[in-house]
């Protein structure tokens, strides 16, 4: 595998798992639980789940535990569709160099 496309796949990783954090701690906010943030984790899992959607498999990096592409994937989806044009930007930069 070319190098520089394991370097973009890192960063995307990088990225990926910075987002996924971010959204996970919105669930606990001034000590107590963001029911609303929650459910919606839940729900978008639920539907990534059921749907078989995995945006990791989407960009490459397939993960070797069954469904935790989709649950990750479920748990990013939660952010809304802003968040996630703005990530599939990075990951088609990302697929683009790697061709380069």
């Amino acid at each position: 595998m070319d190098v520089n496309l394991n370097y973009m796949q890192l960063l995307l990783l990088a990225a990926l798992a910075e987002s996924i954090w971010e959204t996970l701690k919105m669930v606990w906010e001034k000590d107590k639980i963001n029911v609303d943030r929650l459910g919606s984790i839940l729900i978008t899992i639920v539907i990534a789940m059921g749907t078989g959607i995995d945006f990791f498999k989407m960009v490459g990096l397939p993960l070797l535990i069954p469904f935790a592409g989709s649950i990750l994937t479920g748990i990013i989806a939660s952010r809304g569709a802003n968040f996630l044009h703005d990530l599939f930007k990075i990951a088609e930069g990302v697929k683009v160099k790697s061709k380069i």
